[in-house]
């Protein structure tokens, strides 16, 4: 029997007690230990005081909004978020993803779907040495080390999210290769559909990081018609 050490931990924050107790039940059912949040303040206490494996993160919440929760834990931490949001409420979204979480989910939502996505994302976090891939990438000053999954850029570490990390790796093995918006929701999020605006926000924050310059970005370069490529400096 694993050791309460080896259980991975989930911070739930949502101030409906209904949606909170069904979650908590699909991921305590899926090998999880779960606590709860009701509110925004409440959620970066228990954050700080008990430092989860993966926050589950409404977006509409009381006393400190979700989009306020977000970009605090990612201030402090790469700790992964997966967030919930209305239904079709795009700027909610998009806005989510701005301020650093690495997935969502519109609600209504299937618990299943999201105990499958917190999976994907936790294993995204830790598959530095799973894969076998573990030589360093280098382009220019730019360093990414998949088994530390750690990225430096002239000898500072970059600050990434899990899925930020997942995509810089992903283009870095495949210079010069075009992808579409589709194809990268594949490789990178393992979705086989999904919104294509989640590509798009995550290519402009990792542009910030990345780039020189991220109004005019010579690494990861917008192919039109199509969608992105990543250019190697080799020097």
């Amino acid at each position: 029997m694993a050791s309460v050490e080896d259980v991975q931990h989930v911070l739930v924050v949502d101030d409906d007690p209904t949606v909170s107790d069904v979650v908590r039940r699909y991921l305590e059912h899926d090998g999880f230990r779960v606590t709860l949040a009701g509110d925004g303040m409440d959620a970066l206490d228990r954050y700080r005081a008990d430092h989860p494996d993966l926050v589950v993160l409404d977006l509409m919440l009381p006393r400190l909004p979700g989009i306020e929760v977000c970009r605090t834990l990612r201030m402090e931490s790469d700790v992964p978020i997966v967030m919930l949001t209305a239904l079709g409420d795009e700027t909610d979204r998009v806005a989510g993803l701005t301020v650093g979480a690495d997935d969502y989910l519109a609600k209504p939502f299937s618990p299943r779907e999201l105990v499958l996505r917190v999976r994907a994302v936790l294993r995204r976090a830790s598959a530095g040495n799973d894969n076998g891939e573990t030589q360093p990438l280098v382009d220019g000053d730019l360093h990414l080390d998949p088994a530390a999954r750690v990225v430096t850029k002239a000898g500072a570490e970059l600050a990434l999210t899990v899925r930020e990390f997942d995509l810089l790796e992903f283009l870095l093995r495949h210079p010069g290769q075009a992808f579409s918006r589709s194809q990268l929701l594949e490789n990178v999020w393992d979705w086989r559909f999904g919104d294509q605006s989640t590509v798009t926000v995550h290519v402009r924050r990792l542009r910030e990081k990345v780039e020189d310059d991220p109004a005019a970005p010579c690494r990861i370069v917008t192919v039109w018609g199509v969608g992105y490529r990543f250019e190697a400096r080799h020097g």
